[in-house]
């Protein structure tokens, strides 16, 4: 009996691994830009990061994390989501003490215990970022302003922004009141996770995956339970997003299923993905360092998930696979080490190549195995070659043949460039 992949998770073969490539040197690219450097956290922490940041009453807390308890019965977790992570190194290592905003980045696995469909496992990887140090409503606006290049520079068409606000702590303990008021006489047509939430927070019906939004139409919203500083904050945060020329929609019943969200929370829409078409999402957190004993320093913030993003990639950036430079095909036991060397001094000039390292391969063979990897040029080096110090190249694109000095380095790299 073979053993296979545990359900939730899979294997990135090499040719879909490519097109996880250029997602990963897309963000590092675009993220550079903004300020952004990157961070790298363990993949499990302490149990109670998560109990304390994320809320007891969440989905991924009571359903969704790989908790367990190791050889120090210390209670630990694979991470779920990565802001907690980042928080906690940045209180641990200091540095918050900056006197600037400080923009961090990650991107990695992550593990939530969850059906698995189409772009969500339960081994899954996000890249994200959190800039934390200031509550400017221009700061909200320059980071999705962000997601949204990240997204224009992946060429993924047709992505929507949707944002809310779920206000301070005092104005989401104004809303839960009158969410529980509009439900009262529908608590027994709930799910039975909504019958569950609407005891403990009535703000996670508004994430419900089974249609019990509905029971909330005609419901008042959290944009008019806002006090008067958040709505200032949330009409500065359109003012902005507006001035950068960023098209968004206002959804009232937009909601983050992480307790610590506070004020501007936001989602980028996917148009390719069916019902789970969130490509990235996120928003303010300004409490959050302050409650795991850091000092007072607002955040905000967006993770994203690679699988998704993989999945919208244009089907043409998904077919385009690129080959070696060049393919060495040797003739003859006297060209093996003059292969090897070529090889060595090529890859030193950052060029892919490859050869055949078995002697006693055919021309054909060789030739064969070059065409199958997608090589775009085909030199053979054999005992007439070493002798005239002269190699032929072979353009296997448009099929013309060259022949260049065995001397001259730079002018082989400058044709395999060309």
């Amino acid at each position: 009996m073979t053993i296979q992949a545990i359900k939730g998770t899979r294997d990135i073969l090499p040719d879909e691994a490519e097109r996880w490539q250029r997602v990963e040197e897309a963000a590092r690219r675009v993220f550079r830009r903004y300020g952004f450097r990157e961070i790298r956290t363990p993949i499990f922490e302490s149990t109670e990061l998560f109990t304390r940041v994320i809320g007891e009453g969440t989905d991924i807390v009571s359903k969704e994390m790989y908790t367990f308890t190791d050889r120090g019965e210390r209670s630990l977790t694979l991470r779920p989501e990565n802001t907690a992570p980042v928080v906690r190194a940045a209180i641990e290592h200091h540095l918050f003490q900056r006197p600037d905003c400080e923009r961090l980045y990650y991107s990695g696995p992550m593990f939530r215990y969850e059906r698995p469909q189409k772009g969500r496992m339960r081994q899954f990887s996000q890249i994200g970022v959190e800039a934390f140090g200031s509550d400017a409503p221009a700061l909200d606006a320059e980071v999705m302003e962000m997601a949204l290049s990240f997204l224009v520079a992946l060429d993924i068409p047709d992505a929507s922004l949707q944002i809310n606000s779920v206000g301070c702590e005092a104005c989401r303990n104004l809303y839960r009141e009158k969410l529980r008021e509009a439900l009262a006489d529908k608590v027994g047509e709930l799910c039975s996770d909504c019958q569950r939430r609407y005891r403990e927070n009535p703000l996670r019906i508004l994430d419900c995956k089974v249609g019990c939004r509905r029971f909330l139409e005609g419901a008042p919203t959290l944009l008019d339970t806002l006090d008067e500083p958040c709505r200032e904050h949330f009409q500065a945060v359109r003012q902005c997003l507006d001035r950068l020329e960023v098209a968004y929609r206002v959804d009232p019943m937009l909601v983050r299923g992480l307790d610590y969200y506070t004020r501007t929370t936001f989602e980028v829409l996917g148009a390719s993905l069916g019902a789970q078409n969130a490509l990235l999402g996120g928003g303010r957190y300004d409490g959050l360092v302050k409650s795991l004993g850091g000092p007072a320093v607002p955040g905000f913030g967006f993770a994203s998930g690679v699988d998704r993003l993989v999945l919208s990639l244009p089907e043409e950036t998904q077919e385009k696979r690129r080959g070696p430079d060049l393919f060495i095909a040797t003739l003859g036991a006297a060209a093996w080490e003059p292969a090897l060397l070529l090889a060595r001094n090529l890859r030193r000039k950052d060029l892919w190549i490859e050869w055949e390292p078995a002697p006693g391969k055919s021309p054909k063979a060789q030739a064969r195995r070059a065409d199958r990897l997608g090589a775009r040029h085909l030199l053979f080096l054999g005992e007439e070659e070493l002798k005239r110090g002269i190699w032929t190249l072979k353009n296997m694109e448009e099929g013309s043949q060259k022949e260049l000095r065995a001397s001259d380095l730079d002018a082989l790299v400058k044709e395999l460039l060309r």
